[in-house]
């Protein structure tokens, strides 16, 4: 037994002397290659469309080069593959719908159509993609929910797995997507994911708010295929030089009447200008409106633009009923809270005028039993990103927001929408009670009219061209 017993223990230190020398050799092999790498060695960045010039983060001492070739990075980053087929997603044809089927689509993004959902075009995807898979500029004005981003998204991811580039590096994006809020860039964001879940392309999202170092980490250490961005966040990063955009070739500019609004149209102009020129990229243009300004504006930024219009029967859906409540401004308060309790409402959003209102509705919706959540822009993004994510599950029933932050909220099953105040903008109300009635389902929206809101009253009878029923509630 005791010759056992130390005939084992040499044996083991044998085998560990063997190992430690195979490792030691493996070592040196490591070393030997990583020194004859061409990854570490800087070289010229070989353009598609400009003179071969050096890449100009390649400059800085911290630049980490990226995967060479497109196919590369995409094979590195594709998600195990799993047995899928075509012939897998089956939608049949019906008259009078355009299937996703019908565009020749690549296999991968047909999987992430399947797995968002998607089986037949809304009328703004049915007439803007044709032209856009092939290249054209789109001009599109839709109302909010009929599925625009699903359509640009598309065009954009088809267009970087059919036209990939032999060479890329971090820090210059294809895709540009540029958004005036960072709500609506993060549902951009997570819409393009799913999109492009099985495709291999990265999507990056860059705002306001959230982790600068983080984000900025995001952009140089990895090829960004899709970068969506808002436009301040995005000169910041232009400043610092952690991001080039003289590769991209595609532009996408979102809600560009409300970027207009909201003072962007500078950066962006300086963004735009960054890019290349109009003939050389891609350009998808869309805006609710389009005013005399935004109409200069596609001038100069889209070259022969294909017009998509879906003029809808009313200004308002009509999947969504429409009710305003005469009551004292005193009142309010009381009578939102009863109607929230009888008819048990299991997710709502409650909109108001300014950022005080909405933090005080909040407060005293919880005090009364009422569980609700905060939207506005005095609330950090981390904590707005979490308020979204219960919301969106349903462990948050009520949700409390200003326009600005309630422009991007894209949540599906929101039964009613309430207005405290009415917006002193028309055509905010109609992105308001845009939240309910989505994807065809039905939706009802309530505004509590006080003699204060009454002022709004001609205006918006005016936009939405019908005389208002006033009732009690």
């Amino acid at each position: 037994m005791f010759k056992k017993i130390i005939s084992a223990i040499t044996g083991s230190a044998k085998e560990q002397g063997q190992s430690s020398k195979n490792k030691a050799s493996k070592n040196q092999t490591s070393k030997g290659q990583s020194s004859n790498s061409p990854v570490s060695q800087s070289k010229p960045h070989e353009r598609s469309k400009h003179e071969n010039k050096p890449h100009k983060a390649a400059q800085k001492e911290d630049f980490k080069p990226s995967a060479k070739g497109n196919q590369k990075h995409q094979a590195q980053n594709k998600p195990p593959a799993k047995p899928w087929k075509l012939e897998d997603f089956v939608v049949e044809a019906v008259e009078g719908q355009t299937r996703f089927h019908d565009m020749q689509l690549p296999d991968s993004l047909m999987q992430g159509i399947q797995s968002s959902g998607f089986k037949y075009c809304t009328p703004i995807q049915a007439q803007s993609l044709p032209a856009a898979l092939k290249g054209r500029d789109i001009l599109g004005q839709a109302q909010t929910g009929t599925g625009k981003s699903a359509a640009f998204l598309t065009a954009v991811i088809n267009r970087l797995l059919t036209e990939p580039l032999e060479e890329r590096f971090a820090s210059e994006p294809r895709a540009l997507i540029v958004a005036p809020t960072r709500e609506l860039v993060m549902q951009i964001g997570k819409d393009a994911r799913g999109l492009a879940e099985h495709t291999g392309l990265k999507v990056v999202t860059i705002v306001g708010g959230m982790d600068y170092e983080e984000q900025r980490r995001a952009l140089r250490d990895h090829v960004v295929d899709i970068l969506v961005a808002t436009p301040g966040r995005l000169i910041d990063f232009m400043g610092s030089q952690d991001v080039y955009l003289d590769e991209v070739d595609i532009l996408v500019l979102d809600e560009a009447d409300r970027m207009l609004d909201m003072g962007f149209i500078p950066d962006v102009r300086r963004i735009e200008r960054a890019t290349p020129s109009k003939g050389d990229r891609q350009t998808l243009f869309f805006s609710a409106t389009f005013t005399e300004q935004i109409r200069r504006l596609i001038d100069q930024w889209t070259h022969e633009p294909v017009e998509v219009t879906i003029e809808p029967e009313s200004v308002a859906t009509d999947n969504i009923d429409q009710k305003f409540f005469m009551v004292e401004g005193s009142q309010k308060f009381n009578i939102l809270c009863k109607y929230l309790r009888d008819e048990k409402i299991e997710r709502a959003i409650i909109f108001a005028n300014r950022r005080d209102i909405t933090r005080n509705l909040c407060d005293k919706l919880n005090k009364n039993g009422l569980v609700a959540g905060l939207l506005s822009g005095e609330v950090n993004q981390q904590k707005r990103i979490k308020t979204l994510e219960r919301f969106r599950d349903g462990s948050l029933p009520l949700l409390v927001a200003t326009d600005v932050a309630g422009r991007g909220i894209h949540v599906d099953g929101v039964s009613h929408v309430f207005n405290y105040n009415l917006p002193d903008d028309a055509e905010d109300y109609v992105h308001r009670i845009g939240r309910t009635g989505r994807a065809g389902t039905k939706g009802i929206s309530i505004a509590l009219v006080s003699e204060d809101d009454a002022f709004e009253l001609p205006a918006l009878e005016e936009y939405l061209g019908t005389k208002l029923k006033l009732e009690q509630p």
